[in-house]
């Protein structure tokens, strides 16, 4: 009996301690979980997180441009170059492609792409539009929506409102059940009704107005608990913060249109986004720079870098005429590699400001102007040392010095610099001591000497075509955003009157398109194909008939989207399409054939059977490239390879070919097109990202649809790398700072030395193989494109080489050098190959 109770007690203890446990662990998890709690409120100065004012410095990055085994290291990057908010919009038809059928898997996954940015300790701006435009199809919106009778979107419009605010809501109301909002612990701080609305709101007068302010309540009647936002709406409704968008916000913002709202810069553009058949688009990182801090010196508390990577528009994403590469010239490019020194001049920047954020958002401003060009403004509280100063010289042709406070500063042309205790210069936008890098795409080992297999399509005629009708139909409403592509077929019997007589004369085929592209066959033989651009999409395609004979005669063309429309007023009512078609050079003059019924069909047959993936492969009969026959037009390649060697990232490029699509195990890489030249006579975009998370070790399949003809042998597959590094130290510039100590009140603990030096560090772990280019002088060009002045020390290579051969990061100081060169500013270059 008394081993009994014995037993009795110790299990009743032991169940107490099991219950203590689980209520401590219990109290555990809602004690973090209220710490992680926020606030977030906001006044005239800044937004404030549980109380405390914050500077803000965002990117927006894109979950459904990149696979999800790629975030990680996209947000770590982000991090690193010193963001602390990801910016992202929510991209509404692909999450509802079909009405009342959603998709939120995969690269679509938002619940899981936000919930990782707060593993990353950074914030989130939701920006879940509706509309988004982003250089995406519809501007966002799905196919379905513009069916719907009587519907005008982005207007004070029953249809759209009643959509608008169901698909709204679920976002919101999905978000808050999984506790994203910062108020339940999450990482999103703001969110964003409607996109730049005062671009198109004038088109639709007082229904604009009414529309706005509809959106407004509708947004903060779901959800009150962030502050709400819209961009470029200077009209904006008392409970919305109205910010700015563009390149030069401190400078074209007219500011808040309350006094209780900050001033927000919600769309910094990098570069430009490019659209097929543009030469390259650039932005400077001393040009952004000095945007930032200029916006910041006049009151600015957030910049968000639109975009900070860019990614990929796979499948059919992008909008009109978009390439498939989207903003490669942000901080980080396609292939989420830094690109230098944007990356790491900005970082520099966010320093910078940081170091002055006390001063920032708690001093008052005082701003003196010395003239038209030359500013002072300095943020302080008197009776302490908390003290920042910009100093700006805005004229972009001279060089000035300013004097402040007993103090002489030189000032480059269109430069800031940053003195975070009003005495020590830290930061200048102009001067760029983080490194520079080239990216290289080199020919992979492991994925060459490719064996291709050939199908090519069947060119219908008008008896073949089920869907009849008196003339072209329009092709937007063709396709419903199904496929890029549908067939048009009609036929006319012609006497041997008909036809010309003199062998010199031959007739022509004329198409008038409203776009965007098309390819055309008389005969089943190919004639041609044309295009409009993405400032006129309409075109006129003419080409001579060769095969044009007694009987009849079949004429076929094989219409194009390049993506719909993303912005502008009234876009439900866009068309796109042959409309009129004519034959040329006749006996009896010209004959109008747009009336002669037509045939159509919606997609080609080999992306009907989907032989882009393995299954569909086996649908068909391939034949080797030898047994091709006639036009390589509307056809079909199929091979396979293993994973390329190493980890970089990989590319396939496309030069030899035309136009047409990708796929790669069944996932479309996008969009082709490199026979559109730019006015440089270049493809706008050679190289087309394959995610090396689409591929398998073995027997990867590639499959490729063109649509007029190229060399198929001459595609390969590549590696993308970063891997040239290149340092650019002038001893003009000002000392640097070796340790900037912590952001707060007192600057006088950091430790400035007049050794001025060049760092470099190579990416992923690898290390410097070679110096490719050292010079102590005034050599000329840039990273990748060297090449010597007229002075240059002689122990520049044994210098470059002494400090980093075989390191993974290097300093190189100046006064290493031998002081041979005279007369001017001398300038350090060094470039340095990395490698494993």
């Amino acid at each position: 009996m008394k081993k009994y109770y014995r037993n009795l007690v110790l299990i009743t203890l032991i169940t107490f301690l099991i219950v203590l446990t689980i209520v401590q662990a219990k109290n555990k998890h809602k004690d973090k979980e209220a710490t992680s709690k926020k606030i977030v409120t906001y006044d005239g100065r800044s937004l404030m997180v549980n109380g405390e004012r914050v500077l803000l410095f965002s990117g927006s990055i894109h979950y459904p441009r990149s696979p999800p085994e790629m975030w990680p290291d996209i947000l770590e990057k982000a991090k690193n170059g010193g963001l602390n908010v990801i910016q992202t919009y929510v991209f509404w038809n692909i999450h509802e492609p079909v009405q009342g059928k959603f998709n939120f898997e995969g690269n679509y996954d938002l619940v899981k792409f936000i919930k990782l940015i707060g593993q990353h300790g950074l914030y989130v701006t939701l920006r879940i539009g509706p509309y988004i435009e982003a250089e995406w199809n519809q501007g966002g919106f799905p196919y379905w929506l513009r069916e719907v009778p009587n519907i005008t979107f982005r207007s004070y419009n029953d249809q759209f409102m009643n959509h608008m605010k169901q698909y709204s809501e679920r976002i919101i109301k999905m978000v808050e059940k999984e506790k994203l909002f910062a108020p339940q612990g999450g990482p999103i701080i703001m969110a964003q009704i409607e996109n730049e609305y005062n671009n198109v709101q004038l088109a639709y007068r007082d229904l604009g107005k009414k529309y706005i302010y509809w959106a407004a309540d509708m947004a903060t009647s779901l959800y009150n608990g962030v502050p709400w936002i819209m961009c470029k709406q200077l009209d904006a409704p008392d409970k919305i913060i109205n910010t700015c968008n563009g390149r030069q916000c401190a400078d074209t913002f007219t500011g808040p249109n309350g006094p209780n709202k900050p001033s927000l810069w919600t769309e910094n553009w990098t570069a430009q986004y490019r659209t097929f058949g543009d030469p390259p688009s650039q932005r400077s990182a001393e040009d952004i720079a000095f945007a930032v801090a200029r916006f910041f010196a006049k009151n600015g508390t957030l910049t968000n870098y639109y975009m900070y990577y860019g990614g990929t528009n796979f499948g059919r994403t992008g909008s009109s005429f978009v390439t498939t590469r989207y903003y490669d010239e942000a901080p980080l490019d396609e292939f989420a590699l830094q690109r230098e020194p944007k990356w790491g001049h900005l970082r520099d920047l966010h320093k910078a400001l940081d170091l002055s954020k006390t001063a920032l958002l708690t001093g008052t401003q005082k701003v003196e102007k010395i003239n038209n060009d030359l500013e002072i403004t300095t943020y302080e509280k008197p009776g302490t040392k908390i003290c920042a100063a910009f100093l700006t010289n805005n004229h972009s042709k001279e060089d000035f010095t300013i004097n402040f406070r007993g103090n002489s500063y030189f000032m480059q042309q269109k430069s800031v610099s940053i003195l975070p205790d009003c005495k020590t210069v830290v930061y200048n936008t102009q001067y760029i001591v983080a490194q520079h890098n080239a990216r290289t795409f080199t020919q992979t080992l492991k994925a060459r000497n490719f064996k291709w297999d050939v199908y090519q399509e069947k060119v219908p005629t008008i008896a073949k075509l089920k869907l009849k009708s008196k003339s072209p139909l329009e092709l937007y409403s063709l396709t419903r955003d199904t496929s890029d592509y549908a067939w048009y077929s009609t036929s006319i019997e012609f006497d041997k009157r008909d036809l010309p007589m003199r062998s010199d004369i031959v007739p022509v085929l004329q198409i008038a398109s409203l776009g965007h592209a098309l390819v055309a066959f008389a005969n089943g033989e190919y004639l041609g194909s044309g295009h409009g651009n993405n400032v006129e999409k309409s075109f006129v395609f003419r080409q001579p008939i060769h095969n044009l004979k007694a009987g009849k005669n079949e004429f076929t063309i094989l219409a194009m989207t390049v993506g719909f429309p993303n912005s502008g007023a009234y876009m439900e009512k866009r068309f796109a399409g042959p409309r009129a078609v004519t034959i040329q050079g006749l006996m009896a003059g010209t004959l109008d054939i747009t009336q002669n019924n037509w045939g159509h069909e919606v997609g080609i047959s080999g992306e009907r059977d989907q032989i882009y993936t393995k299954a569909g492969a086996k649908k068909i009969k391939w034949k080797s490239l030898s047994e091709m026959n006639g036009s390589k037009a509307v056809t079909w390649y199929k091979t396979h390879f293993d994973m390329p060697e190493g980890s970089d990232p990989l590319a396939i490029n496309m030069n030899s070919m035309s136009k047409g699509m990708i796929w790669v195990n069944g996932k479309s890489i996008g969009r082709y097109w490199v026979s559109f030249l730019s006015p440089l006579g270049q493809s706008s975009q050679a190289e087309y990202h394959i995610p090396r998370a689409f591929l398998k070790d073995k027997n990867n399949l590639l499959v490729i649809f063109e649509e007029n003809g190229g060399n198929i042998t001459g595609v390969q597959i590549q590696t993308v790398n970063r891997d040239i590094i290149c340092s650019i130290i002038s001893e003009a510039f000002p000392p640097q700072l070796v340790r900037w100590g912590k952001p707060g009140v007192d600057m006088s603990s950091p430790v400035t030395t007049a050794d001025k030096s060049g760092h470099l560090y190579c990416p992923q772990g690898k290390v410097v193989k070679a110096i490719e280019f050292a010079s102590y002088g005034n050599p000329e060009g840039a990273c990748g494109y060297f090449k010597l002045g007229s002075c240059t020390s002689p122990n520049s290579q044994q210098v470059a080489e002494q400090h980093c051969l075989g390191k993974s990061t290097c300093e190189i100081p100046l006064s290493a050098f031998e002081q041979k060169c005279e007369g001017f500013a001398k300038l350090m270059a060094i470039q340095a190959r990395c490698g494993n």
